[in-house]
This record gives C-alpha cells, sequence and structure tokens, in this order.
C-alpha cells in the first residue's frame, strides 16, 4: 500500500527499500519492547506493517535532515541511531556527525520523525545511521489510508504516538527546569 513517491523520495536519499513491511508481528521482540507496537495484536501489528516501507541504511548514512520538509516517519526495526541537532552557526548544508549536538542515541523500537510526519513542518533534527539500521516506514497518506480502512488500528497508533509525543515533551520539560536551577 506504501505510495511510489514516498519510495523514490527514500531512494533519492540513499536508502535501500525493501518493499512493504508485512509480518511486522514476527518481530516478537519489538512487539514486546517497543513503547509504539507494544500494545498491538500481531494482527494489528500486521496491518500496520502493511501500510509501511521496509528501508536499510549503511554505518554513517544520513535517514533525516534537519530543516528538510517531509511527512513520514521511521521505527526501527534493528541498529541504531544517532539525533542531533546542528549546533548554532553551523551552515545547512553542513552535514557532518561532529558539527551537531547529540539529542539522542536511539534502538530497537524507537520512532524518529513523528513530529512532522503530524505535523508537515521541517525536521527538528538530524538523524544518522550508527550501524546498520533497518526500519518501517509510515507516511501521513498511508496514516489516513490506515484510519479508513482499520479505524481501530489507526486511533490505537495515534494514541500510542501521542503518549510518546508526551513522555518527550515531559522529558524536555524537565531537561529545562534543571538547566535554569544550574544558571540560578
Amino acid at each position: 500500500m506504501p505510495n511510489q513517491a514516498l519510495e523514490q523520495q527514500l531512494r533519492a536519499k540513499g536508502l535501500e527499500v525493501a518493499g512493504a513491511c508485512d509480518r511486522l508481528s514476527q518481530c516478537s521482540q519489538l512487539m514486546a519492547e517497543s513503547a509504539v507496537l507494544r500494545d498491538f495484536t500481531p494482527a494489528e501489528a500486521d496491518l500496520l506493517g502493511v501500510h509501511m516501507l521496509l528501508v536499510r541504511a549503511q554505518p554513517g548514512q544520513l535517514l533525516i535532515l534537519e530543516g528538510e520538509a517531509s511527512d513520514w516517519m521511521m521505527l526501527l526495526l534493528r541498529g541504531t541511531v544517532d539525533v542531533g541537532k546542528r549546533k548554532i552557526g553551523t551552515p545547512a548544508d553542513q552535514q557532518e556527525p561532529g558539527d551537531h549536538t547529540r539529542l539522542a542515541v536511539l534502538r530497537e523500537g524507537a520512532v524518529v520523525g513523528e513530529m512532522s510526519m503530524l505535523d508537515g513542518e521541517p525536521r527538528y533534527a538530524s538523524c544518522w545511521a550508527l550501524s546498520e539500521v533497518e526500519a518501517a516506514v509510515l507516511s501521513r497518506a498511508a496514516v489516513a489510508q490506515l484510519i479508513s480502512a482499520h479505524p481501530g488500528v489507526g486511533a490505537k497508533l495515534l494514541v500510542k504516538l501521542t503518549q510518546l509525543l508526551a513522555q518527550r515533551l515531559r522529558n524536555t520539560s524537565t531537561q529545562l527546569v534543571k538547566a535554569l536551577r544550574k544558571q540560578l
């Protein structure tokens, strides 16, 4: 079900596209540990996977570019990803990991790019593969198709993403309060 435009966009980034991500439920550890998939039944996970594209990246490969406009997210199936924000004064076209402040290192089960998928705004940070990575890519259009065809699964996905965003906002707020307290 994933569309050809998304496939072309991912290939243009140098990612290997390996078709639909069907049988997502067979990743039993991922099903148990991923905050997004944890409460999905195997059948629901497989319905979600049909709407996703399986992509692969090599170590050092750029997955998401800060500031770019796009409407998809990635669920990490395998590998480790570095998330970084461009340092002040670093030109937008400079994409070396050393020119960024590390925000997080994410592993299997994590989601990246969900904010831009949901709101259509430019990417907040860049993401690089630290190891070989396999990820399931979900576009905003695919979410709309999922909601139309399987409203319960679509609603469950949106609730999970909302919970994830709320937790990230809480973490960010906590870090901000700590930083402000240090200044006093």
